[in-house]
């Protein structure tokens, strides 16, 4: 086909192919430019003093800190898959750095650093992302307060101006003594700059658009230049160029680097992934990809330690900056890297005027940050206190990874002990003629068994017994156990009934393996089931089985009472039902069950083949109409049939003279309002064409055809047909097949299944024929 003159013009002036794509490319980047350039100077000036406090904590070089500020940025916040998350040395690995560094000197530490890279990016090559985050938050945050916990107690030395020691213990140990030699204008230094990022919150709104690190560290070393000239400063030589150095393998003991190696990458790696996460709830753009943010952040640690820099993590306080400075995209994280590493090379001179006790102030903040209350008091709400105060322990006076490991494992036995844990109770007889109760409820495992074999043995013998089973597991053991004493019991003269109300079937213990099972939403299960033994469901007064029905009560006032009680209380009153429910009185029918509606919902109009009279010929039927539309305002008529409805029995065999003996003249006159839909089947009603194309039989036909004749009649009611003409009612027609137990929409001219799964089917035979 030859093309026209207008796509002859189109193909001669637009660009080509790779043009055009590197056009989309860049065009998403200068769009956010606007925002994202204010956003990465912010970002920039938080950074810095923080990648220099980090560096002195961890004992390393001072410009490792901006090495790892820079790569970061730029490496991680190119290749991540957290769009707005900021990466750079973090405060939750100083400890572990720290002791690296002790052990195996720098440069063996900058290997370890470039191998947990590797480590991170063949997690995240294995996309289990994901699966890092399977930690407890009460260990996360009991880790990020141990670590707060040690930066404080080592760096209260610093601004004391002594030398921290090597562990929290030596450190506490060695408080009394520095602060005995205390060098006055470190420490007065050091406690100005937490007064002023104390007070910084505090400040006029125009004063705190610097930012507050910042702003206290340049203030308080510009104050040191002339009023404390000798006190100990940052020291190093050259640029950041000249800080660049290759790393060294460690001599021996492998054992201990691999064991390094896997430390630094698993907490690095949970790290950023929990920062990546709670940056993606501060903002509406894209979502993180976590195996991508794990390749990126693996990236950026090869890199920072094949340079010599701090291992890598995303950082929170940055990222949190980032959001809040109005970044749109990466590009600020990838900018801020470029300032980072601009100004370590062209001003690196001044990086030497900051005392180290104003770094010392800074991180004695930056630490109590990490000691957050409100998670205190989260772990004690939800019952982890425990777990909150050994890890926080383990990490000061272990280590890091200790700390976790066994916050991990005491989180795990912990969700163990909460998950296996049956709750079993007996209950004694409220009174003489009520039986003993035992409850049980929750995982029934052999882990419960030394409860269940004490809490049923401490139940007198000869006595009515009913067993409550609530469970969402239960194995072969706890089965076994609880029918050999039930056996027992009843042998010594006693009864025992076992009730069943939980998501797994009792029975289903003995015959295959144990499983979970959906949990099941039905109200309760009709009154004349059996129980779970096989023996009727029915309470005993004394030593007579009661009643099906006061049986049932009774179950209602032990189980259920209470769970009811706060769903009728505000209908004490008064009634607001949005629905007239008109129903057959075949017991099979419960309309509360196939509607899904409560207490107050429904008013229920039942009678024999849920007819509609005409006006007059039934009072308590125009009286049930008047009373729903014009006193209680309803907005809908339902008239529902069902399936193998014995008045359409009655209906049919009437009609082909076999009668109805033995039900009474009045049965036979009530039914003179049933027989004109059997006319209506005879004439070929639409309803009975569609109902035969579905494969419904005869019988369920006319249940159908009843339905749409029964609303008729109220479009000629005086009360209900004004109503519905005016749109304040609207009259709807259902039948419930008994078998299937679905619900089917009845409308004047055929029927529509309200199971969509069924619907499909339906329509896809439809199709098919």
């Amino acid at each position: 086909m030859t093309p026209g003159p207008a796509t002859t013009t189109a193909s001669n002036h637009s660009p080509p192919g790779g043009q055009r794509g590197r056009a989309n490319r860049f065009r998403p980047f200068l769009s956010n430019l606007g925002a994202d350039v204010p956003a990465s100077l912010v970002v920039f000036l938080v950074a810095l003093p923080l990648s220099l406090g980090i560096a002195a904590a961890s004992g390393a070089p001072i410009m490792a800190g901006l090495i790892a500020a820079a790569v970061g940025g730029i490496v991680a916040g190119s290749l991540g898959g957290a769009p707005l998350q900021v990466s750079g040395p973090a405060a939750g690995l100083t400890v572990i750095v720290a002791g690296l560094v002790q052990e195996f000197g720098w440069q063996a530490t900058c290997a370890i650093t470039a191998a947990a890279g590797v480590v991170q990016l063949l997690l995240g090559v294995s996309r289990v992302g994901r699966a890092a985050l399977a930690v407890s938050p009460v260990v996360v945050k009991a880790m990020l307060a141990g670590i707060g916990v040690t930066i404080m107690v080592q760096q209260i030395h610093v601004l004391l101006g002594s030398g921290p020691a090597g562990s929290a213990i030596e450190n506490l140990a060695n408080l009394p003594a520095a602060i005995t030699n205390v060098e006055i204008h470190a420490a007065l230094l050091g406690l100005t700059v937490v007064i002023i990022l104390v007070a910084w919150k505090h400040l006029p709104a125009a004063v705190r658009k610097a930012p507050g690190p910042l702003a206290a560290v340049a203030a308080v070393t510009a104050l040191s230049v002339p009023l404390a000239p000798a006190v100990e400063r940052i020291s190093f030589s050259g640029s950041i160029l000249d800080a660049v150095a290759l790393p060294a393998l460690p001599e021996g003991n492998w054992r201990a680097v691999a064991f390094a190696v896997l430390s630094m990458a698993l907490i690095a790696s949970i790290e950023s992934l929990l920062s990546a996460v709670a940056v993606d709830k501060m903002h509406s753009g894209p979502r993180t990809n976590l195996n991508k943010e794990l390749m990126g952040q693996g990236t950026a640690n090869i890199l920072s330690g094949a340079l010599g820099g701090l291992p890598v993590t995303g950082v929170i306080v940055r990222s949190a900056t980032n959001v809040e400075a109005g970044a749109k995209s990466r590009t600020s994280a990838i900018l801020h890297g470029v300032w980072i590493l601009i100004f370590s090379a062209l001003f690196a001179g001044m990086i030497q005027l900051i005392p180290l006790s104003v770094l010392a102030g800074l991180l004695l903040v930056i630490g109590a940050k990490l000691i957050k209350v409100a998670d205190i008091r989260t772990s004690r709400r939800t019952g982890d206190l425990l777990i909150y105060v050994v890890t926080l322990f383990c990490v000061v006076f272990l280590n890091l990874l200790e700390g976790v490991l066994i916050g991990l494992a005491l989180a795990a036995a912990s969700v163990l002990w909460r998950v296996l844990r049956a709750a079993i109770r007996v209950h004694e007889p409220v009174s003489p003629s009520s039986a003993w109760r035992i409850t049980i409820a929750g995982s029934c495992s052999f882990f419960a068994l030394p409860r269940l074999n004490r809490v049923l043995h401490s139940v007198p013998a000869g006595n009515a017994v009913v067993v409550e089973l609530n469970a969402d597991y239960v194995d072969h053991a706890f089965r076994e156990s609880l029918v050999a004493w039930r056996d027992q019991y009843r042998a010594a003269g006693g009864s025992v009934d076992l009730e069943e109300h939980g998501n797994t079937l009792f029975q289903d213990a003995e015959h295959r393996a144990p499983q979970r099972q959906e949990a099941r939403e039905l109200p309760l299960p009709p009154r004349n089931s059996r129980t779970a033994d096989g023996t009727d469901d029915c309470d005993r007064r004394g030593s007579e089985r009661l009643p099906a029905v006061l049986a049932g009560i009774s179950k209602y006032h032990r189980r259920f009472a209470d769970q009811v009680r706060p769903l009728v209380e505000d209908l004490a009153e008064q009634q607001h039902p949005d629905t007239l429910f008109v129903a057959c009185v075949d017991s099979r029918v419960n309309p509360n069950l196939i509607t899904s509606s409560g207490p107050g919902d429904l008013l229920t109009l039942r009678n024999i083949g849920n007819v509609v009279c005409h006006d007059g010929q039934d009072a308590s039927i125009d009286s049930a109409l008047s009373f729903a539309v014009k006193g209680l305002e309803v907005n809908t008529i339902v008239v529902c049939g069902h399936s193998n409805c014995g008045a359409m029995k009655a209906v049919i065999a009437d009609a082909e003279g076999a009668g109805n003996p033995g039900l009474g003249a009045g049965f036979d006159a009530w039914l003179e309002h049933a027989r004109p839909s059997y006319l209506e089947l005879l004439a070929d009603h639409p309803v009975a064409r569609a109902a035969a194309a579905a494969g419904y039989c005869r019988l369920d036909q006319l249940g159908m055809v009843n339905v749409a004749v029964q609303l008729s009649k109220l479009d000629n009611h005086p009360v209900v047909g004004p109503a519905i003409a005016a749109g304040d009612v609207q009259a709807t027609g259902l039948f419930y097949d008994i078998a299937t137990a679905r619900v089917v929409l009845v409308t004047p001219h055929g029927i529509e299944s309200l199971d969509p799964a069924q619907a499909l089917v339906q329509a896809t035979g439809a199709a098919a024929g």
